[in-house]
């Protein structure tokens, strides 16, 4: 039986070529957006799952209560982490994380810059990362010994043990081997290819409690909840600073969602990357309705083409079953050669779409999941294109069948109809969303940050461009392609430290504050061009400045000063005057708003050289700073980055999401114009009669296309009116995570439901131009 009803398929699938290769193109179109989509969302959703025991593992954020606001800080103070473990019962391991960076690594004649990370002793207790050689905790508790992974033991010392050998950290300490672990996957969020302990990095400033600066992880024990834990440290911050009224608070992330909900809002999760995995699981499931859209569509648009053999296989004794799968078996094997090309696409496609994500997701089409997904896959295309049809086409009584004529009824000509509008729905929705994505990102790009990026480089201060800071400024300031250079402990558009320290005389005690700070060197607001509202930036001229600090107008606002310049407070170096106000500028993405920023005189403790060129000379600026640097700092390569361009990767989710919108949106469109071409096909062949008295009658061209054409536009217009309050509604709820943003236009909505009516008029016109042109006798003249 099921040999007969292939057989039969396949003879229908060669007989009607055109149909049935736009039905297998649309198809397996869609199969591939679908199938790109769910290895994406499976890596995704597989983040932070690699650790032996994940679901004991958490990261530590800090709630702190502001003005009867809650916020939720991801960094913490150091030393949270020993109070978490000694007085939380629940806590079995704590460790702390320093930010991933890379140092140089040096091997006898070999250095290269590798990622690595300090962390403090329960390291590898919370993250029982596989081992190679030796024992990892054991030399991470060493202050001397560092722990690395298999690449990097495979890259300085191939086919031999690396255990024993030396490794120099940034030129500066020797360091023995004391294990090696397994590479980590991709999709964790704790990476690195070496570790060494905390001990080895940490000073004095990095024990106060409010000085948030590094990351925290805790394992709990198997037995307990996170509720239990989070219970005992509700008070941790109020035993341990003194304060009975803090308002801080640790509360709990299990490390499976840290990638997918890294946003809080009121002290709780509320999104982040989910956000944009839901994005692509709508699109591809968008885009997979749209291709079987087209196939239910021309599968009953075209059944007055079977009119025969329906009737005489009802005749002969074939019952509604038999039919029912004679036609689900057409359908499923149209899935199955449109699943086998959409793999191919796939696999051919991979590599660029890795890159494009980052990402290193592979087809491996041994593991079962994958296998299993891709028969899920045809069987749901399948079903879902084929089932209409084929009990529609089953149904039909034979008495109309075996005089080759079938009224296409009300109900069929109406959910063709339907279908058609709900596919362009799609298309016009996200073409809606397209608009509005690349507008907000051009808004990003665009808009005035208070600060100036164009043609400032960052360089890193490592080595003995560190120690000999001040001589590297006075050196790189001689050359007459520099116009001015600051160090900083943070790059100005991506400010992350905060801190719990500040107050003022005539403070209300019951404030709460929680401002950002940055450490910085003379010339900071001359190098990023930020206006200077009232007094004046840091000057060596003053000695004071040693203890002074400078304000945006945010912390001027939190303040309350009337005249800042000249007032107290208190801050990290103590008590000191404020020598200036800075306008408001951007110090992260404008996914968040701005606020109180101190700056500190404290070259010492800066990370980063913010070298301003001048116009025009920004190559010989390069070359000028490579001669001083490798000159002062032989040691260590030469690297810079422009500043506008580490500004442009706080965007890079979005950029990859608003591209990726862009080329699933248009593969939509396009797979909602092949069905549209088939069905203009379809509709003038069946009505190629009617064309011909037409234009025997005196009709135009022009009148002939309008006739076939205005039905079609009818519901694409229908369409755009369903389409636009829903893309109103959603782009409305992806906008408001930016801080920042747009406003909606009308335009955004007419300029897509202009492009899907060209879209559509395009498609159909074609169509309908050939039919028009046909010459009328040879239509009147067949039967």
């Amino acid at each position: 039986m099921l040999q007969n009803y292939l057989k039969i398929a396949w003879r229908n699938l060669k007989k009607y070529k055109f149909y049935t290769t736009i039905n297998i193109l649309g198809l397996s179109l869609g199969m591939f957006c679908a199938l790109l989509i769910w290895l994406l969302v499976r890596h995704e959703l597989s983040y932070d799952h690699v650790y032996p025991d994940y679901q004991n593992i958490y990261a530590v954020r800090t709630n702190s209560t502001y003005n009867g606001q809650v916020y939720t800080n991801i960094v913490n103070s150091s030393p949270l982490a020993e109070a978490l473990k000694a007085d939380v019962p629940q806590v079995a391991y704590s460790t702390k994380i320093t930010f991933n960076r890379k140092s140089l690594i040096t091997y006898e004649d070999r250095a290269t810059k590798e990622n690595g990370l300090f962390a403090s002793d329960d390291f590898f207790d919370v993250f029982r990362f596989p081992a190679v050689e030796g024992k990892p905790s054991e030399a991470l508790a060493s202050i001397d010994q560092i722990v690395i992974s298999r690449h990097l033991a495979e890259k300085y010392f191939p086919g031999s043990s690396a255990i024993g050998k030396t490794l120099k950290l940034d030129n500066d300490k020797n360091y023995l081997v004391g294990a090696v672990i397994e590479d980590i996957p991709s999709n964790a969020s704790v990476k690195f290819d070496w570790v060494v302990n905390f001990k080895a990095h940490e000073q004095d400033w990095m024990q106060l409690w409010y000085n948030n600066f590094l990351h925290l992880y805790v394992r709990l024990h198997p037995e307990t909840t996170q509720q239990m834990a989070e219970a005992n440290m509700k008070d941790i911050f109020k035993r341990h600073t003194n304060d009975p009224k803090a308002a801080t608070y640790p509360i709990l992330q299990p490390v499976k969602d840290i990638h997918l909900y890294s946003k809080y809002t009121n002290g709780v999760p509320d999104g982040g990357g989910i956000k944009y995995v839901r994005i692509f699981a709508v699109i591809a499931v968008f885009v997979l309705l749209v291709a079987c859209i087209n196939f239910m569509n021309m599968a009953t648009a075209r059944s007055a083409m079977r009119a025969r053999e329906i009737g005489v296989r009802k005749v002969i004794g074939a019952g509604k079953k038999s039919l029912f799968g004679q036609f689900i078996s057409e359908s499923m094997l149209i899935s199955f050669f449109a699943c086998v090309l959409a793999i191919a696409m796939t696999w051919a496609f991979l590599p660029a779409f890795n890159r494009f994500f980052k990402k290193d997701i592979i087809l491996d089409l041994t593991d079962p999941y994958l296998l299993l997904s891709f028969v899920v896959l045809l069987l749901i295309t399948g079903l879902l294109s084929g089932s209409y049809p084929a009990i529609y086409l089953s149904s039909l009584p034979p008495i109309h069948n075996l005089n080759n004529k079938i009224r296409q009824g009300f109900q069929a000509a109406f959910l063709r109809k339907a279908l058609v509008v709900f596919q362009f729905t799609i298309s016009i929705f996200l073409i809606i969303s397209i608009i509005v994505i690349q507008s907000q990102m051009h808004y990003t790009r665009d808009k005035e940050l208070g600060l100036d990026q164009e043609r400032v480089l960052s360089i890193a201060m490592e080595g003995k461009l560190y120690s000999e800071m001040e001589m590297f400024r006075n050196e790189i300031l001689r050359s007459p392609a520099i116009e001015s250079a600051v160090a900083t402990s943070a790059l100005p558009i991506n400010v992350n430290a905060t801190s719990g320290d500040l107050s003022w005389p005539g403070k209300d005690p019951e404030l709460q504050t929680n401002v950002s700070a940055v450490s910085v060197g003379y010339d900071f607001a001359k190098t990023m061009k930020i206006n200077i509202i009232s007094g004046r930036d840091f000057s060596p001229e003053f000695v004071t400045d040693s203890t002074a600090y400078i304000i945006n107008q945010s912390a001027a606002e939190l303040i309350g000063y009337t005249d800042p310049v000249g007032q107290p407070i208190s801050f990290w170096k103590g008590e000191g005057p404020i020598v200036g106000v800075l306008e408001d500028f951007h110090i992260q993405s404008l996914h968040l708003p701005i606020t109180p920023l101190i700056l500190c005189l404290t070259p010492e403790n800066t990370s980063y050289m913010l070298v301003k060129t001048r116009d025009g000379q920004t190559q010989q600026a390069i070359s000028d700073l490579k001669e001083i640097a490798s000159r002062l700092n032989p040691d260590f390569p030469f690297e810079y980055h422009f500043l506008d361009t580490e500004y442009d990767n706080l965007y890079r989710t979005d950029i990859v999401v608003s591209t990726a919108v862009n080329y699933f949106g248009i593969l939509a469109i396009f797979i909602s114009g092949l069905g549209l071409l088939a069905l203009a096909a379809f509709t003038a062949e069946q009505r190629t009669k009617e064309i011909g008295v037409r234009k025997v009658l005196g009709a135009s061209v022009n009148n002939i296309v309008t006739m076939l054409s205005k039905d079609f536009a009818l519901l694409i217009v229908i369409a755009f009116a369903i389409a636009s309050p829903i893309a109103w509604y959603a782009m409305t709820q992806w906008l408001n995570d930016f801080a920042y943003r747009i406003t909606l236009q009308w335009w955004m909505f007419l300029l897509a439901g202009g492009i899907s009516v060209l879209v559509a008029w395009i498609t159909v016109s074609g169509q309908s131009i050939k039919a028009a042109t046909a010459n009328p006798v040879k239509s009147l003249r067949s039967e």
